[in-house]
Order: structure tokens, then sequence, then C-alpha cells
């Protein structure tokens, strides 16, 4: 039977980057959507071949008997909304970060706690077949040893276009997104404090995210440049990692990448724009012999799929108990807690 899905919001995001996805998964079925905007749901609705729509998420859980929820709203808001919707005590996807604060994302995971469900945070990247391919082969190597011990970790995100066309079919209505309250300022910040670390968490905690996936343990922050492009970390066994922050941009391209090194080789990893529909991203593996023999690289030819697809397939996968979520609560709460660390390394505040 199919997993009856109910949307929270279906604006830029939530429509080309998750709704398209869902809607042609066939382990599952958008029964109902939530928007504020009425000709944007209605149209929406039509779109997609959602039945019904409903002017908030109240109540359409009043009406709905959903097994799980899409809510892609603004990070801002998480604290304030999430509450509400995780009272429907079903698994829960959202974007990332889990929220704009520590507190606020601690106040989620009580409320997830109490509703005995789960949230899945949508660090796409780790749903990309070039991660998943990477990941296990990262895994592979530090079990066999057979490339020497991990060394060092670099994530590079140049700023560039991460929208590659991916918005070109969104419905539009031309009406204006209603004021809404967001989440208010942490205790230990003051307001240009709080700008800056929004600003960080928006831009770089993927990044955040991706470099503990790689590492596959946690980590602390060590040092953060004056300029804001280098972030340096020490994972929990010695493992030096960097994140480099837009050192430079392109306009009409993407250039995220990963370098896993170990002591004789290593393991890149090159991913697409994150609205770039269908496409992979790249895996190169250098295995150096020794003893004079030519090193070999490796590129698989991977699956033309993209992370948001499989990240919604792998959604849906959890929902019925067939996989764990790519990200927990928990874990993004760690994110929030690593951003701080960094931002009190690079501002002092």
């Amino acid at each position: 039977m199919a997993i009856k899905v109910g949307f929270v919001g279906v604006g830029a995001m939530g429509q080309c980057a998750h709704l398209r996805n869902y809607a042609i998964n066939p382990e599952c079925k958008v029964v109902a959507l939530a928007e504020l905007r009425p000709k944007l749901a209605k149209a929406v609705a039509a779109r997609y071949g959602i039945p019904r729509v409903y002017s908030g998420y109240e109540e359409m859980l009043a009406n709905e008997k959903l097994d799980a929820i899409v809510a892609s709203q603004p990070f801002s808001r998480h604290g304030i909304l999430l509450p509400g919707v995780l009272a429907a005590r079903v698994p829960v996807f959202i974007e990332k970060p889990i929220a704009s604060s520590i507190e606020a994302g601690r106040k989620i995971i009580r409320a997830m706690k109490k509703n005995r469900t789960w949230i899945m945070v949508g660090y796409h990247k780790r749903s990309d077949p070039a991660t998943i391919y990477a990941k296990k082969e990262i895994d592979r190597l530090k079990a066999t040893g057979e490339l020497g011990p991990l060394r060092y970790v670099r994530i590079t995100m140049p700023a560039g276009d991460w929208i590659a066309g991916g918005f070109a079919d969104m419905v539009r209505s031309g009406e204006e997104v209603p004021a809404l309250d967001r989440d208010p300022r942490p205790g230990d910040m003051d307001e240009k404090t709080f700008k800056a670390y929004s600003l960080f968490v928006n831009y770089y905690i993927h990044q955040v995210n991706l470099l503990r996936y790689l590492l596959g343990e946690p980590y602390k922050v060590t040092f953060a440049d004056k300029g804001g492009v280098l972030f340096a970390a020490e994972s929990k066994s010695g493992v030096t990692g960097v994140i480099e922050m837009s050192p430079y941009s392109t306009t009409v391209d993407w250039q995220e990448s990963a370098l896993v090194a170990f002591r004789n080789g290593y393991v890149k990893l090159h991913l697409p724009a994150p609205l770039a529909a269908n496409r992979p991203g790249r895996v190169e593996i250098l295995r150096d012999p020794k003893e004079g023999k030519t090193p070999e690289v490796c590129v698989p030819q991977l699956p033309w799929v993209g992370a948001m697809r499989q990240q919604a397939a792998n959604f849906i996968k959890a929902v019925k108990g067939e996989a764990k979520p790519t990200c927990t609560a928990e874990e993004a709460l760690e994110d929030l807690k690593v951003a701080r660390e960094y931002l009190r390394l690079h501002t002092g505040r």
C-alpha cells in the first residue's frame, strides 16, 4: 500500500526540490497539501493531481490520516511550526538545518520525542549516488587499511549557480508570502552575531554535515580565518578536516567537491548543483600500489538519479521501516553546535 503523504508548503523548494520527486514515486501518494497562498495551492494541486487542499497545516491534520509529512519551510520558522506538525505523530521531513538556533533545535527534538515520532533532515548530498558510493568505499578502505590510514578530508564549496534551471517549471501565482513570525534570537547572540550565524548555517551547513559524514565520526572546529574562507577541524580520532567556503565563485557552473585522502590514495567526490535534475555526482578513486607500479584511477559509472529524487525515495523507505533516516534530528543539532563553535572562533562573539 502506498504511503500517504501530506505537504506543508509548496513554494519554490517545496515544489521543485521535493514535491515533484514524491509525485513520481510509486511507493507513495501525495494526498493533501497545506499552503497559505490559495491560488498557488489550487494551481499546484492541479499540476500534481493532489486531491485535497487546505489553507493551513492544522486544518490538514484535523481532516487527514497521513503516514508522513513533508514540511519544506524556512528554517527560521522551524521552532514555531514543527511542534504543531509533530503533533500528528507521523514521521516528518524538513529542509536543512533543523533550526536557526541551538535552542530552537532542542525545542523541536523535545516535541519530537513527546510525540514519539522522528524527523529526517534534508541533507540531500547524503542521497546523491556519488556520495553513497564514495561513503561505502571510504568505510571499506578504513576497515581494510589497504591505502593506509585516513589522513585528511577537504570540502570545497565555491558560490555558484545552485539552481541550474531547477525552477524553470515552477508553478507561480503572483501572490505575496504572508508576513509570518520567526524563531527568536538566542540569548547568547546580539543581532549582528545572529545575522552572521544565520547566514553561515544557510550557506554552509551542508558542508558542516558532509564533513562529519565523510569522516564517519564527530569533530571539533580548531581554526577559522578572519576572511571567512577557511574552516579547519579535527575529528575524534585526530583526522584533519577543512571546509573552503567560496574561495572563488562561478556564475554558470557549480564546482563543489570533496577530497578524502589516505596515505596511499584518495576518494574524490564532485557534486552537481543542488537542483540539477537526474544528474548524480562523480567519484574518482586513486590507488597507488607503490614499489614503482603505476597508480590506478577508477571512475565508476553511476545511475542517472539526482540527489533530491533519491532523498525522497530514502524518506519513504524510512517511513516504511526499510531503512534508517539519512540524517536524524539529533545529528542535525550537532551541526548547529559546530556552527556556533566556528562563529566564536571567526568573530570572537
